[in-house]
């Protein structure tokens, strides 16, 4: 697991919607129980300085981390993705985004930001400039800046389109089962994760593989997915081993967490 990841997810766990700044130590003895190092930590935690995901606040000679606008938004839309979204895409409707953009050849770091940040809502490739995503997507938001470089349409599938050969050919379908097959494989039993300290070694490592998937995830509409899908399956695991690690999980917490009041809530 990068240790990004996982300071994103106790984030997301422990600290988001609290107002509360968190000291270096004790990130560093949180993931020392899922095997992350000092020194991983403490570089992990500089880089998301340096990238806007978190503020310092210091207090004597002890630092402390707190959360920015821009992890914010991250942490909201974790949590969308784990609690209220769901994996399945059981709409009637059968609606999608089209997106078709023609870039200079000279916009090669547009082009490629263009490209991870689709993917990263849900787009698959159609062909050359032209993606495609389910439902209906903020694709003003995704492809920003971009100007009059990028056409945005709402679609339905109309005859002769074989939207089956469609979503196979657009999406890695098999990659995304064998993701979720091998999250059942690790958590669905009796006593999973038995080499952990404790619940929030575990509840830290379930979320973290479990964002790492369905961040992936487009939501497919259901009707063009294998009748044998393990989204939902392992969508139940996650919910109920999470429940299940939560008290102790959060008691440790607790117990290693060393805060200050988050300066910047209150100003803002």
């Amino acid at each position: 697991m990068r240790p990004q990841s996982v300071i994103l997810t106790f984030l997301g766990d422990h600290v988001y919607g609290r107002g509360i700044c968190v000291s270096s130590a004790s990130f560093i003895e949180a993931f020392a129980k899922v095997g992350i190092s000092e020194e991983a930590t403490r570089s992990t935690l500089t880089r998301m300085v340096r990238r806007g995901l978190l503020r310092r606040q210091p207090s004597g000679r002890r630092m402390y981390f707190g959360l920015t606008p821009t992890s914010t938004e991250v942490l909201k839309d974790g949590e969308r993705r784990i609690w209220h979204s769901g994996v399945v895409n059981d709409a009637d409707e059968d609606r999608w985004t089209l997106i078709g953009f023609s870039l200079p050849e000279s916009w090669q770091r547009q082009r490629h930001e263009l490209r991870s940040r689709l993917i990263w809502a849900g787009f698959g490739p159609l062909q050359n400039g032209l993606w495609i995503a389910p439902g209906e997507v903020d694709a003003a938001r995704v492809a920003g800046g971009l100007g009059a470089n990028v056409k945005v349409f709402a679609a339905e599938p109309r005859c002769p389109t074989d939207m089956h050969a469609l979503v196979r050919d657009a999406y890695d379908l098999d990659g995304l089962g064998e993701r979720y097959r091998a999250f059942l494989r690790r958590w669905d039993q009796a006593d999973p994760a038995p080499g952990a300290p404790d619940d929030l070694a575990r509840s830290l490592t379930l979320l973290t593989g479990w964002l790492q998937i369905i961040r992936t995830d487009p939501r497919l509409p259901l009707r063009y997915l294998p009748h044998d899908w393990p989204a939902e399956k392992a969508q139940r695991v996650c919910h109920t081993l999470h429940e299940r690690f939560r008290p102790e999980a959060a008691a440790v917490a607790e117990r290693l967490l060393d805060t200050l009041p988050d300066e910047s809530s209150a100003e803002r």
